[in-house]
């Protein structure tokens, strides 16, 4: 079942991207109006349109907005903390392999706060939970990526653990939860983009851990003279990944693997 679920939403998002989605129907809008086709005008006023309403209004910030402020960092950081778990997402696996050194994405604050983290807390460990999220299983993992990087920044190995077999947000709290099998009372940090957070907490809490939010990797302010300070194609990354979390908050509480559909503190 996890197997079919994990595809299916592979296969379906490949289509339905808002951005690839937008082009199809522009071109398709477009060739229909070039052959005399009336009814062309639908598609694709409705695929420039979404590209139209990124660049002029602030699309990407009002999507992203109540994701990332939906959990804020505790007032008082806790002073005693058991482990700090990093979700996958902020590395590139294929590029490490191919060039040897840690490839990071745009969400490196992932792994740059677990670090920083770890130095704060030196008696908690630190968690990588992430296999390959890739429909072809037999690349590397981002787990692989993560001991490198952990290891080149000064990381004894024995504060880190690894789990390499999750494929999304679902299978990083289970996995974890059941390779760790967490006491009551412990403290544990959950680091992820602060827009995927509602989504991470959401199974975490699920699999029966109750996990502390520390997000990080934000993209936007409440100061709308920063929802214009990305370029076009930024705007255009941000709001379909905004998009992208919305739809995977639906689809987990639909399928029972968050018990609300937008988790909150």
């Amino acid at each position: 079942m996890q197997d079919a679920f994990f595809l299916v939403s592979k296969l379906v998002w490949a289509v339905l991207r808002p951005n690839t989605l937008a082009l199809v129907l522009a071109v398709l809008g477009l060739a229909l109006v070039w052959r005399g086709r009336r009814f062309g005008r639908w598609p694709l006023a409705l695929g420039l349109g979404w590209y139209v309403a990124v660049f002029t209004l602030p699309v990407a910030a009002l999507l992203t907005l109540p994701l990332e402020n939906r959990f804020p960092r505790p007032a008082t950081p806790p002073a005693q903390v058991t482990g700090i778990i990093v979700l996958g997402g902020a590395v590139e696996q294929r590029l490490t392999a191919a060039r040897g050194i840690p490839a990071l994405n745009g969400a490196a604050e992932r792994m740059t706060e677990g670090v920083a983290l770890a130095l704060r807390h030196p008696e908690a460990k630190l968690v990588f939970s992430g296999g390959t999220a890739a429909i072809d299983q037999s690349g590397p993992t981002e787990a692989e990526t993560a001991r490198l990087l952990f290891t080149d920044l000064g990381l004894p190995a024995n504060r880190v653990v690894l789990e390499n077999a999750s494929r999304n947000t679902h299978e990083n709290a289970v996995f974890t939860h059941r390779l760790l099998n967490p006491r009551p009372g412990e403290t544990w940090l959950l680091v992820t983009s602060a827009s995927h957070m509602p989504r991470s907490m959401g199974v975490f809490r699920a699999a029966g851990w109750r996990v502390t939010a520390w997000p990080v990797n934000y993209t936007t302010g409440a100061d709308p003279a920063l929802w214009w300070d990305n370029p076009f194609p930024t705007r255009l990354n941000q709001a379909e990944w905004a998009l992208r979390e919305w739809v995977g908050l639906t689809v987990y509480w639909l399928t029972g693997r968050t018990g609300a559909w937008f988790p909150g503190p």
